[in-house]
């Protein structure tokens, strides 16, 4: 059976509130208890100082007597069931005068052989046991006259009067809680009223409607839940935006050469001479492995959106720059660029090898490719107080400010662009600087003209600094 808040609640509030009452009760009942104890007691010393001035045959006609220490206790209704005070409550008294002779003394005594104890040489109050039960008592000296006098109470029914006080405080105790259960139980269900609507426009809501929820007014505590969805909602509808627009791009961008590859492919089945076929299979060719660029290009951006994190380790950056130049030579080569590696310092971030070998190879193709024939193209790399920095710059034609906050942008090619591409370089480098949390800047190039790519690694990226040896380098 799931959990459920509701009942969760009601039950830890009705726990509480038992858990409260029940202190309180305690505690009322042991306030009760040693405020009765107090009255008793004074009640006890205010009649041994009664028996202190009575003469002899009064102190002897009062012992005859039963004396009951509810005396403005109502009588007649002793035997009520719901008296605080019905138990007997007898005080016994016991007065010797200066020579230790008894002037007075209860009958009751002798049963409970209060005659051979022993009278305290100081006075005050204490607990003793006659009989086998505890008894309250009080001893009191008097110097003006010497006598010693001695009055008991049964200290088994004191506590009466706090046991009906008790008694009374739970009764509508036992009688509210049931009711309060009740109301606690309605009003946590309205309180989670706007849950269970929420819950609602989540449940029938069409698949394919992602516009924010709207509930109106709702409580503070769940306002934070439905902004949360809608905020969820507003980047679920733009990634399928995203991956609608990637698609039909894709799409196109594909069908461009594979309508070249067709057409080549007609050209060498009607080609006239051998020479004719083998230059239209020689085209179809490059549009093939134009093809396969793009589809691994586009694997490569599908694989960088996946969630999982791939391994990453140091990664020497120099290293990697030097193998990216050398696999790139033979396009420099055909437009008479240099490439060089400068400022180069021995810098390792933490990066997966395989995605920082395709981040330089694309921006190192992509300045050869927009290069000015017989231009420059440098690799700088170098530390920057914690943090790493990575730039390629090329002395080309550049990209105007407009179009340069566009150039990440999938499939994006500049109006005046004569070279082929697919737009996708830019945006497969800027989605591996995402992923490594970096930061990647686009500026103009060597001598203020060209472009400039900087990548900046954080302090967090980068592997500590260690001491190369001289095979290393």
């Amino acid at each position: 059976m799931p959990a459920s808040i509701r009942r969760r609640l009601v039950l830890l509030i009705l726990a509480s509130i038992a858990l409260v009452w029940t202190v309180a009760l305690v505690s009322s009942y042991r306030h009760a208890a040693h405020e009765l104890q107090e009255w008793e007691d004074a009640r006890l010393v205010e009649f041994a100082r009664f028996l202190v001035v009575l003469s002899p045959a009064d102190l002897a006609a009062l012992a005859k007597t039963h004396i009951d220490a509810r005396d403005e206790f109502d009588i007649q209704h002793a035997n009520a069931k719901d008296d605080d005070d019905s138990l007997p409550r007898d005080i016994l008294l016991q007065v010797r005068d200066a020579d230790g002779r008894i002037l007075a003394s209860s009958p009751e005594l002798a049963s409970l052989q209060g005659w051979q104890v022993q009278t305290p040489a100081t006075p005050g109050l204490r607990t003793m046991t006659l009989g086998g039960k505890p008894w309250h008592t009080f001893t009191l000296h008097d110097t003006a006259s010497g006598r010693t006098v001695r009055v008991l109470e049964p200290a088994n029914t004191r506590s009466d009067l706090a046991t009906g006080a008790a008694r009374r405080i739970s009764r509508p105790i036992a009688f509210a809680l049931p009711v309060l259960a009740i109301l606690v139980w309605f009003s946590i269900g309205h309180s989670l009223a706007p849950l269970k609507m929420l819950s609602n426009a989540i449940r029938t809501r069409d698949v394919s409607k992602l516009e924010p929820i709207e509930m109106g007014p709702t409580p503070a505590e769940v306002r934070p839940l439905v902004d949360a969805i809608n905020q969820l909602l507003a980047r679920l509808a733009l990634s399928i935006e995203r991956e609608r627009a990637f698609t039909s791009d894709a799409a196109h961008e594909l069908k461009t050469p594979l309508a070249a590859i067709k057409v080549q492919a007609q050209v060498a089945l009607s080609a006239p001479n051998t020479a004719s076929q083998q230059l239209a299979m020689r085209r179809v060719v490059q549009g093939v492995d134009r093809s396969a660029h793009l589809a691994e290009q586009l694997l490569l951006l599908a694989r960088l959106d996946e969630h999982d994190k791939l391994p990453t380790a140091p990664v020497r950056l120099e290293t990697l720059a030097r193998n990216a130049i050398a696999a790139k030579e033979p396009a420099a080569r055909r437009k008479d660029i240099h490439v060089a590696l400068i400022d180069s310092e021995p810098c390792e971030v933490v990066a997966e090898p395989l995605l920082m070998g395709i981040l330089l190879d694309n921006l190192i193709d992509n300045a050869i490719k927009y290069g000015e024939a017989g231009g420059r193209v440098e690799v700088a790399i170098r530390r920057e107080s914690e943090a790493v920095q990575l730039t390629v710059r090329d002395n080309g034609p550049g990209v105007s400010a407009e179009d340069r906050a566009r150039l990440t942008d999938r499939f994006f090619r500049c109006k005046d662009t004569r070279a082929s591409g697919s737009g996708l370089g830019l945006s497969i480098v800027a989605r591996i600087v995402e992923y490594f949390g970096a930061q990647l800047t686009f500026d103009t190039g060597i001598g203020g003209a060209g472009l400039s790519a900087e990548i900046v690694f954080p302090a967090a990226a980068v592997a500590p600094a260690r001491v190369t040896s001289a095979a290393e380098t």
